[in-house]
């Protein structure tokens, strides 16, 4: 087999390769030799079969399996004489002429054939000792465990109608239409036939819900909003804003007390109990946004100590996969670009990067992994299984027969434990140091970490 190289620029390879046609007879001559034994042809006894009348009858289909055989074995033997890795399938370009391809096929002409690829870059790893990350460690205070007690005893003790003449107070649970306008016109999302909504709970925007209080049910009112200047949706932040709300009806809360009874209702011993129950939840809450954010900044840091270049091909298919979310995100929610303050070709830039960032990132960690032999076990695969069948509440069996069917995708549950398992890795080499903030600081630090984040894929 011979192999010249034709191409050498960046990551970018082409070779030709030219195996020659006393190899492919003696490969031929075996696999007919093979299929002697096998063959079942009329007026000859099993295995008698002369191999010339075999190479008659089956020569041209098992001279294009043979041809099928030299070539993926010479690709494969050639990358590595050469110690290269393809960062995806190797492309075959066949001869084009037909007569030169039956001149091949009848074992009278070399296979002459163009192999092109893009190479794995090396991996060099930086210095883990060097990495600095900041580790938010958030105390939650007294007050705060008390006021989402308060707010959890609100919401669980429930609501009961306060009828045609029932007036909203703070702490009511209200059904509310509206129309939402801005300089007179209707704007996207912000028009509701029947939302749900507690006084006082701040989920709406700010100034919404104070003026509702003392509205009747029934009563159709203008409240008027700014939005504000970090709001999600770009194209609404800082703008004025008119809702057209009609009330619907008013629920307030349910007599009762927060007490041991109260507790014992949810299977808890007493309100110490209920409350010891509620700072573990907050946190546990903070101590995975805290992961969240350490692994963050591990990943900042790996990005920004490994450059080089990486495979076109990767790119492009990461890329690919991302773009067909965001574009399914935008159409699904009848937005545009522009919606978004971008554009597309803005959108189109800025998600290349992140592919560029996320294919160098996999390169990195793959090689952290495989230098210091992180694993993930049957056992951390199985549990991760569990949990995505648990995220889908009546439709398990379905989950997990989609799984237990496809390969790739039970195969794709691996791959965040093992990052995350590399991610721990370098995290206990590098130096970090406690910072204590409150959990509304921790959660702006993981709201601003979102820029790399994009619309998730949703099997099923």
């Amino acid at each position: 087999m011979q192999v010249t190289e034709t191409l050498n620029e960046g990551l970018k390879r082409k070779l030709a390769v030219v195996i020659p046609a006393k190899d492919l007879a003696s490969r031929l001559d075996a696999k007919l030799e093979d299929l002697k034994g096998k063959a079942v042809i009329k007026g000859f006894r099993p295995g008698k079969v002369p191999v010339s009348h075999i190479k008659k009858v089956y020569g041209r289909s098992a001279m294009s399996e043979v041809l099928e055989e030299a070539i993926n074995a010479g690709v494969s033997e050639t990358l590595d004489q050469r110690s290269e890795r393809a960062a995806t399938q190797p492309k075959v370009d066949l001869p084009e002429d037909q007569a030169e391809l039956n001149r091949i096929l009848d074992g009278g002409a070399d296979l002459a054939f163009d192999v092109s690829y893009e190479v794995l870059p090396p991996v060099k790893l930086m210095d883990f000792k060097g990495i600095k990350v900041e580790k938010p460690v958030v105390e939650v205070s007294d007050a705060e465990v008390d006021k989402e007690l308060n707010r959890f005893f609100a919401q669980n003790k429930g609501f009961e109608d306060k009828g045609e003449n029932g007036v909203v107070e703070t702490g009511d649970h209200l059904g509310l239409s509206f129309v939402g306008t801005i300089d007179g016109t209707p704007f996207d999302g912000g028009t509701s036939d029947h939302a749900h909504l507690t006084v006082g709970s701040g989920e709406f925007i700010p100034g919404f819900e104070d003026q509702l209080i003392g509205m009747k049910k029934g009563e159709t009112k203008d409240v008027k909003v700014t939005f504000p200047a970090d709001y999600g949706q770009k194209s609404l932040a800082g703008k004025d804003a008119v809702f057209a709300t009609t009330i619907l009806h008013v629920d307030g809360p349910r007599e009762g007390e927060l007490d041991d009874e109260f507790a014992k209702k949810l299977g808890l011993e007493n309100v110490a109990a209920l409350r010891e129950a509620i700072k573990s939840q907050m946190d546990a809450a903070n101590a995975s946004m805290a992961r969240q954010h350490v692994k963050r900044q591990i990943l900042d840091a790996l990005d920004e100590g490994h450059k080089f270049d990486v495979p076109e091909q990767l790119v492009d298919a990461e890329f690919n996969t991302i773009w067909q979310r965001v574009v399914h995100e935008v159409e699904h929610h009848g937005r545009s670009f522009e919606d978004e303050g971008t554009t597309e070709e803005a959108a189109k830039e800025q998600y290349r990067k992140i592919a560029e960032r996320r294919v160098r990132l996999g390169l990195v960690v793959a090689e952290i992994g495989n230098e210091n032999k992180v694993e993930v076990t049957d056992d951390e695969h199985q549990q991760a299984l569990i949990a995505e069948v648990r995220r889908f509440p009546g439709q398990e069996q379905q989950v997990y027969d989609y799984y237990r069917k496809n390969p790739t995708a039970l195969a794709s549950l691996r791959a965040p434990i093992f990052e995350n398992k590399v991610v721990d890795f370098v995290a206990d080499l590098a130096e970090q140091t406690e910072k204590k903030m409150s959990g509304e600081e921790l959660g702006k630090l993981i709201q601003a970490d979102d820029e790399y984040d994009v619309p998730e894929e949703h099997h099923h």
